[in-house]
């Protein structure tokens, strides 16, 4: 790999931006890249999970692909999830990722029918052939994907010279290391799981990818820092403070991005829409949580940052 620095630090997983009829709006995918370029975060992770990629057509995620690349250009680093439910409409998404010049793509494991490792290994280079000229992340999330990945299947990729990085979101830590020792000091390696980046930073990963990253970026970044400078006590206490708040979002009764976007809303002003069904949005008796969340977030802020 040419430069691993601009696969670094803080992440932020992208939020969906939505029009007030469900579409997907270019002009607020634009606005909430160039909040998160005024942040000063390493780069945004999109069209994955927190972006609803799951539920976007290819045209909506070229639409999104488009719109942060207009924006984030020499200013942030951009890995463009592309897995689709089928390898044809992956590839066109990576074709179309690359000719928008992001720094990686990344996909997940094909997901439903359980697939032999090698199908897996097929699916993931399939999609890497269509983009020759950039990086490609590995996505493991064994909880919501249905497949682990296991060693055999990271050495089978590792073949592949464009695999330059694992999202790791497992929930096990040590994955993070497994990973890194078999994949050497070049090769990148992301926490996934919020609740656990400073365990997971400590142990070995290069940066961190994220869904809670865009309504706190700033403990995250505070967070990162403390461990660069290995003030781990205090990396620690802001660690707890993020999941508490985590803890506290996840108790609505709407979805966490819905939750997360009206944090946006409430603290930045900043209007993304709500999230796609099947997902549900937020209810009325949400709204007393949802206020104190943003509230927590602006008292961890003061206090830490």
């Amino acid at each position: 790999m040419k430069d691993s620095s601009k696969y670094q630090g803080v992440i932020p997983a992208f939020y969906a931006c939505y029009d007030q009829q469900g579409a997907v709006s270019a002009e607020r995918v634009k606005l909430l890249t160039r909040h998160f370029i005024a942040k000063g975060v390493r780069g945004v992770y999109i069209c994955g999970s927190s972006g609803e990629g799951i539920y976007q057509s290819v045209a909506e995620k070229k639409t999104i692909i488009e719109a942060v690349m207009s924006e984030a250009r020499g200013k942030l680093t951009v890995i463009a999830h592309v897995g689709c439910n089928n390898t044809a409409d992956s590839m066109e998404l990576a074709a179309y990722a690359e000719s928008q010049g992001v720094d990686a793509i990344a996909s997940i494991p094909p997901i439903y029918f359980h697939l032999p490792e090698h199908a897996i290994a097929q699916y993931w280079n399939d999609i890497s052939g269509a983009a020759p000229n950039t990086d490609f992340v590995i996505y493991n999330i064994p909880q919501l994907a249905g497949v682990a990945l296991t060693m055999p299947l990271f050495r089978e990729m590792r073949k592949n010279p464009r695999v330059v990085a694992v999202k790791n979101s497992s929930m096990p830590v040590q994955d993070i290391q497994m990973f890194k020792m078999e994949g050497g000091p070049d090769f990148v390696v992301f926490n996934g799981p919020d609740e656990q980046f400073i365990a997971g930073r400590a142990i070995g990963a290069d940066g961190g990818i994220g869904g809670t990253y865009g309504v706190m970026p700033e403990l995250f970044l505070k967070a990162d820092a403390l461990l660069r400078e290995q003030k781990m006590d205090e990396a620690l206490a802001v660690q707890y403070a993020i999941d508490e708040i985590i803890y506290a979002m996840c108790e609505c009764r709407g979805n966490l991005y819905a939750v997360m976007k009206e944090i946006l809303r409430i603290r930045e002003g900043i209007d993304i829409g709500g999230v796609r069904k099947p997902m549900p949005n937020l209810f009325p008796e949400d709204m007393p949580q949802v206020q104190k969340c943003a509230g927590m977030i602006s008292a961890a802020i003061e206090k830490y940052c």
